[in-house]
């Protein structure tokens, strides 16, 4: 049986950061928890970039610029549940998008993006009594680069 699990080894990689400033009461935290993941996994600080885009719906686009220059990309943000239906629109492409991305460009494209029914769930996601799922995306995103290669040894 061949087992693979990938490791947060995060030395020689570069990462991008892909941030919605909507909502950055909450997205500054999820950054801030992602490049403490970065760094406490070896990633070189000048080996991280962090682009801001206004919002969730932005961020598959430039993750897909970035997934050609980046061994994987982040992507944060949080949406949060209004009076109308623009929440289920956002979030949905949003995560659909970078799902294709991911796939297209075969980079790992980490889905961050907080949906939560008020502020006070988002916050608890972001550095509250849930943890910070910033940080927690930082170590998948490197997982997720040492599982597609070791997937890709042996293959000429």
């Amino acid at each position: 049986m061949r087992e693979i699990r990938g490791r947060s080894d995060g030395a020689g990689l570069r990462v991008a950061i892909v941030a919605a400033r909507f909502n950055e009461l909450v997205t500054a935290p999820l950054v801030d928890g992602a490049l403490a993941g970065l760094a406490g996994a070896g990633v070189a600080d000048d080996a991280i970039t962090v682009v801001w885009v206004p919002g969730a719906f932005e961020i598959p686009l430039v993750a897909e610029r970035l997934a050609a220059s980046v061994d994987a990309v982040v992507c944060l943000g949080a949406v949060i549940r209004g009076e109308t239906a623009h929440f289920d629109l956002v979030a949905n492409e949003a995560a659909r998008g970078i799902a294709a991305v991911s796939r297209r460009t075969g980079v790992p494209c980490i889905f961050e993006v907080l949906a939560t029914d008020d502020l006070a769930q988002a916050q608890a996601r972001a550095g509250g009594a849930h943890g910070n799922k910033g940080y927690e995306a930082a170590a998948a995103a490197l997982e997720m680069v040492d599982v597609l290669r070791q997937l890709g040894e042996g293959r000429g």
